[in-house]
């Protein structure tokens, strides 16, 4: 089978496919609008397909004409907060955007469900479609394993996989992963300090909380540079600063959140008590009441060895020798496939998708309200996406046989 040409032949239909989702953003777990797009983009395939209980996932799974191993696809569905300033004939026009690219994703994912189930007659073993909502924050993925998606088809994977597509440092087309870690492990530090509101004439009379929230700020970045060790990276970033109402009036509280990003359990452990007491030092340094609550969110994401040297060599073969690019050093995001590849052996794969023009060492990177992607990428990576399945049932069926 040649996959690859199968997946060209339906270029036209993914790109109108990834820009009729781009136009209708969803954020969270219920996608309803992004779910019924999903369903009708496989419906007619020889799918068995679910819906999830408490989210608005789809799970496909694809049986292939001979008994054999399961392997699952993951493609994530949700967006951003984050009104799109593209300027693209089909931007999103409200204030939520597919700044991460997951529109793409879905539409991979669909497109290598209609490639497998076309060469269905020659699959030994069952493929899993993971269309997942949630995965910006909300742990979609940990909820679809809650629901039972490993053990969908009767038996475990015996691996997984999921594209990541980039808008920015890495050229469009090429595919990159590495072994081990790949991704951190994602945490979220919540402080709200409670001072004494008064008038911004006569702070001595009042409780400030807004100073004493700056200084907790500034105080973590320093207490995080003399603390942890460089080759075992640590990033604090408060996305949040909120206080008061008005030039004049000192509030009663202050409040910030901050996303903090750690690759080993030693530093996670640390961080959950160090940037407590951090907040608390400065809080009673000030007079102050300070609530400081530090939450784990995703763990860090390690990819098999095995399972990241099989991606290299299937997109070789597939594509061509320059299409591969080794990941050298992991990155500070931070995904909940990590859920995934902790159960099964598995990896997360990165895709340039640099927009047209663009150099992917300055074009605006995911998470940007100006983030644009290349929609050529989509038919190699639907393409990935199936040889990837095809591969693996293939050399586990031959290694059950042995």
């Amino acid at each position: 089978m040649n996959l690859r040409d199968d997946a060209q032949s339906l270029a036209d239909d993914l790109v109108e496919l990834r820009r009729s989702l781009h136009r209708i953003p969803e954020v969270g777990l219920e996608l309803p609008r992004t779910q019924e797009a999903v369903l009708g983009a496989i419906d007619g395939l020889p799918l068995e397909v679910s819906t999830g209980d408490v989210l608005s996932s789809v799970t496909g799974v694809l049986r292939g004409a001979r008994p054999g191993p399961t392997v699952l696809l993951r493609g994530d569905m949700d967006a951003l907060p984050v009104t799109e300033r593209t300027g693209l004939e089909y931007a999103a026009t409200t204030d939520r955007m597919h700044a991460c690219g997951h529109d793409l994703h879905t539409t991979m994912l669909a497109g290598a469900a209609r490639l497998l189930s076309a060469h269905r007659d020659r699959l030994a073993g069952n493929v899993v479609f993971m269309f997942q909502p949630g995965e910006e924050g909300f742990d979609g993925a940990g909820r679809m394993l809650d629901e039972g998606v490993l053990e969908v088809t009767g038996e475990r994977p015996v691996a997984a996989y999921a594209l990541h597509v980039m808008s920015s440092n890495i050229e469009s087309g090429t595919f990159t992963t590495r072994g081990g870690p790949m991704m951190a492990a994602s945490s979220v530090l919540r402080v709200t300090v409670r001072g004494a509101g008064g008038h911004g004439s006569a702070p001595h009379r009042a409780k400030d909380p807004i100073p004493a929230a700056c200084e907790m700020v500034t105080a973590l970045q320093t207490w995080i540079s003399r603390s942890f060790d460089v080759f075992d990276p640590v990033v604090l970033t408060v996305g949040s600063f909120h206080a008061g109402t008005a030039s004049n009036i000192i509030p009663d509280e202050a409040s910030f959140v901050a996303t903090v990003r750690s690759f080993s359990a030693e530093a996670l452990g640390r961080l959950k008590d160090g940037t407590v007491a951090v907040c608390r030092g400065v809080a009673a340094a000030h007079g102050l009441e300070v609530d400081a609550d530090f939450g784990e969110q995703y763990p860090v994401t390690v990819n098999s060895g095995a399972e990241a040297e099989f991606v290299g060599d299937t997109v070789r073969e597939a594509l061509g020798e320059e299409r591969f690019a080794p990941m050298e050093n992991p990155i500070l995001g931070a995904e909940d496939f990590s859920r995934v590849i902790a159960e099964v052996p598995g990896a997360m794969v990165f895709l340039g998708a640099t927009g047209a023009g663009l150099d992917p060492e300055t074009a605006p990177n995911n998470h940007s309200p100006l983030a644009v992607f290349d929609d050529s990428v989509l038919a190699d990576g639907a393409a990935v996406y199936a040889e990837l399945a095809t591969r693996k049932l293939s050399a586990a069926t031959a290694a059950a046989a042995a």
